[in-house]
């Protein structure tokens, strides 16, 4: 399964990482691909829940826009 988020508030590699680890956290979560550029954060894995997702992201600092 893979899931599209696009997160606001992303603007260095600190930014990445925090997203990066905030997301992996989550049981099921396989792959984290982050784009500061575009601020889309692609995810991989298993049962991923659009909840969970904004939860940790939200948990990290940042805001979910929209979760494709």
């Amino acid at each position: 399964m893979k899931k599209i988020l696009l997160v606001e508030g992303m603007s260095c590699g600190h930014c990445e990482m925090a997203v990066k680890k905030a997301i992996t956290s989550i049981d099921g979560i396989s792959e984290v691909i982050v784009d500061l550029k575009s601020g889309k954060v692609t995810v991989i894995g298993e049962n991923i829940n659009d909840d969970n997702l904004k939860e940790a992201v939200d948990d990290a600092g940042y805001s979910v826009v929209t979760i494709e």
